[in-house]
């Protein structure tokens, strides 16, 4: 029967949702990580009776068809890129964006990647990197001798260093936007890749034509909510369990019609 593959359609599509979902309540404490939700579309119809179609040679139309589904699809799993709580860390490296805007960070390829998250260190060499110790662009390396470092809201870092009663500007910090946020392609590490779909990076400074500026010493919180979540997994659950439901009054009636037949 036609009604076993449309139910066994929408089962995976819940399926499909409880890992989206499952994927945003695992990052719930992952800084600048943004959450999924789960687009679906209906599939292709069946015309049984064309809507519109002549029933007459006096030219009467059909005014309702007859339209059999054949399930779902997923759409797409696209981000939403919302801004995230801000909440205050207290350590000089950690850098949080209130508004537009994506650090730009240099992969060991050479590739340019974004990112949200702002937990910066140093490394051996006094160069500003992620956990992970990319290189933050521009590469600005902070003296071994600094005594303390400023990064403000428009994105320059400025260090103070022994002997010195004014601050030393290093270099300035630029994010990065695109026409689709959306658009990005997710590479894990907190990191996302340019496509085609996002639309080319244009940079700017922090602060400055739509970007968002810096707040040093916080950190932007993913922006998941529980409630919404928990939520959407009840739904998805109790939709999961309506088509197994069709599918099992889909088999009786099949059992039914074959004992008919003995």
């Amino acid at each position: 029967m036609r009604a076993l593959h449309t139910a066994a359609t929408g089962m995976m599509a819940q399926e499909l949702n409880v890992q989206v979902i499952s994927n945003n309540i695992a990052n719930m404490r992952t800084t600048g990580y943004k959450r999924q939700r789960a687009e679906f579309q209906d599939l292709l119809y069946e015309q049984v009776r064309r809507v519109g179609s002549q029933t007459s040679d006096q030219g009467n139309v059909l005014p309702a068809g007859i339209e059999l589904g054949s399930g779902v699809k997923t759409a797409g799993t696209p981000r939403v890129m919302s801004q995230g709580n801000v909440l205050p860390t207290s350590k000089d490296y950690d850098v949080s964006i209130r508004g537009e805007g994506f650090f730009k960070i240099t992969m060991p390829d050479g590739r340019t990647a974004y990112s949200r998250d702002g937990s910066f260190e140093l490394d051996a060499q006094g160069r500003l990197v992620t956990a992970q110790g990319y290189v933050v662009q521009p590469g600005l390396t902070i003296p071994q001798n600094a005594t303390s470092i400023t990064i403000n809201q428009v994105g320059q870092v400025s260090v103070t260093t022994p002997g010195q009663t004014s601050q030393t500007q290093l270099g300035q910090i630029e994010l990065a936007g695109f026409v689709n946020k959306a658009g990005l392609q997710s590479m894990g590490d907190n990191l996302y890749l340019e496509t085609p779909a996002s639309g080319a990076a244009q940079s700017g400074v922090p602060g400055t034509d739509g970007f968002g500026s810096l707040l040093q010493g916080h950190l932007e919180q993913a922006n998941v909510e529980a409630v919404t979540e928990i939520s959407d997994l009840i739904a998805a659950q109790r939709a999961y369990e309506m088509n197994a439901k069709v599918i099992t009054a889909a088999d009786q009636m099949l059992s039914s019609t074959s004992n008919m037949m003995r």
